[in-house]
């Protein structure tokens, strides 16, 4: 049974960082990519960062540079360390396999003040 459980979201002002937490439970990182989703109000659910089975990263253009994501294979948990953070950056962030094959968790609430 797959369970995805983002933590580490919060209100925090331009600039600042914050560091997302995904227990993924059921998913095995060695064979599976896992993505970073987010999704903004009124805007579709888009993925802002991934790492593949072998460890390889990618990132949308909006977010290079300023977020990174890592794994800890042992803890089945998925990390997205955003720095720099900008309003535009406001979002709940989703972790799924990449493609998303498994239901949604809750995701976190990312806040980006002006």
């Amino acid at each position: 049974q797959v369970q995805l459980v983002e933590s580490g979201g919060g209100l925090v002002q331009t600039g600042g960082s914050l560091r997302l937490s995904c227990a993924a439970s059921g998913i095995t990182f060695s064979i599976n990519a896992m993505g970073w989703y987010r999704q903004a109000p009124g805007k579709q659910r888009e993925s802002v960062a991934s790492i593949s089975s072998g460890g390889i990263t990618n990132y949308v253009d909006s977010v290079k540079g300023r977020f990174t994501i890592s794994r800890d294979k042992a803890l089945n948990t998925v990390y997205l360390q955003m720095n720099s953070l900008k309003p535009e950056d406001t979002a709940v962030y989703y972790c799924n396999t990449l493609p998303a094959r498994h239901n949604w968790g809750q995701g976190t609430q990312v806040t980006v003040s002006s």
